[in-house]
Parts: C-alpha cells; sequence; structure tokens
C-alpha cells in the first residue's frame, strides 16, 4: 500500500483535520473533523476517498465538532479518543455557543485506550494516551512511516495550553510529551492539531518548552 495524507484546516480555529487514504484501494481515514462537515464530503468525493473511519484525538469542539454530523452523512463510526474525554464531548454544543460557533455533542461508538492498534487510511497507527491538554487526550503513531498525530499535545515551538479548564495540568502534560513523545526517534515527525508540522527531533532540540 501507499500511504497519502492531506491535511484540511477546518472552521474559525484553523485545526488541521488530517485525511489519511491507501491510492491503491483509495478508502480513508479522517481525524479530527472538527467542522466544515460540508466542505470535507466535497473533498472526499472529489478525491473519490471512501471514508472507512472517522478518529477523533480529544473532546474539544475544534476537533470533534463536526464527528456527529460527518458520521450521519457517511454512516462511518466515530472512534475515540479516551473515555475520560468523555464529558467534553458530551459538552461541545454549548462550548461552541460561547464562541459564537456551531458545534454537535458526539457519542462515539468505541474509545481507545494506551496501546490499541488503529487504522488510518489502510495502515497500523499505536495509540498513545497523553493526558495534560486534557485527560482523554491521545496520539496516533505509524512506526512503519515515522508519521505521528499528536492534536493539541506538541506544536512546532511550542506546547499544547493547559489554562482551558480545570482538567487542564502542565506537569502531566511535560510528563506527556516526554514519556510517549519524545522517547521516539528524531526522523519521526507529525502533524500537530494547529500549525505547521514538524519532526520529534527538532522539537527536542529547539523546543523552548522541553
Amino acid at each position: 500500500m501507499s500511504l497519502k495524507i492531506g491535511i484540511v484546516p477546518v472552521t474559525a480555529f484553523q485545526q488541521n483535520c488530517t485525511i489519511l487514504w491507501d491510492d491503491a484501494t483509495m478508502q480513508g481515514s479522517i481525524v479530527d473533523p472538527g467542522g466544515d462537515v460540508p466542505d470535507l464530503l466535497d473533498l472526499l468525493n472529489k478525491a473519490g476517498i471512501t471514508l472507512t473511519g472517522i478518529y477523533i484525538t480529544h473532546g474539544h469542539m475544534d476537533h470533534a465538532g463536526g464527528a456527529a454530523a460527518l458520521s450521519e452523512a457517511t454512516g462511518v463510526a466515530v472512534t475515540g479518543p479516551d473515555i475520560a474525554d468523555k464529558f467534553l464531548l458530551e459538552d461541545m454544543e454549548s462550548a461552541a455557543k460561547r464562541f459564537g460557533l456551531v458545534a454537535r455533542n458526539c457519542t462515539p461508538t468505541a474509545w481507545v485506550k494506551e496501546g490499541d492498534i488503529i487504522t488510518l487510511g489502510g495502515a497500523e497507527f499505536e495509540v498513545r494516551h497523553c493526558p495534560g491538554h486534557t485527560p482523554g487526550h491521545v496520539v496516533f503513531i505509524n512506526h512503519a512511516h515515522k508519521f505521528c498525530i499528536v492534536g493539541d499535545v506538541l506544536f512546532r515551538g511550542s506546547i499544547g495550553r493547559t489554562d482551558l479548564g480545570a482538567y487542564g495540568n502542565h506537569e502531566q502534560l511535560i510528563a506527556s510529551i516526554r514519556a510517549k513523545l519524545l522517547s521516539l526517534p528524531d526522523d519521526y515527525q507529525f502533524t500537530c492539531g494547529h500549525g505547521p508540522s514538524s519532526t520529534i527531533g527538532e522539537e527536542r532540540r529547539s523546543n523552548p518548552f522541553l
């Protein structure tokens, strides 16, 4: 197989929704469909990608606010994050209203946990639990392609916020990054929830928060 990856910034938060597909079968998965669902559906249709999976890294509305609508439109189940973010997924509608935006609450068909193996675009990804930004935040790691989807845990030159609710924990986030991401080799690339991608090595060398 040949794994293809596309990044689509969605909503006013410019959240990096990730589309992964196998260009042989044209079956694919979406990670963190935060919104702009009609645009995502149009993109899938024009690219000829058949959606087979919808996955969520954590329960914030800019990452999961469009998951329920996308699932209804395609008949594809929603999976993840860790169940510790259930309370956030159940409050997305209210959270969106506070920003003058629209999102729908979401109840995943299945949750994920540390050590699970999921399939995104035909490729296997390891699930690692990385709490701190939210209690149930997870990251997805493909070792064959040395590629990670890290949501709002780690950014180029920065880290996830921990001041968005009483559940945020800076020390826990740093511990998660060190144990679950900085344990990877330097040449692993990652895409994050907002902004440009980076590598583990670059963040190890230059990220001022680490």
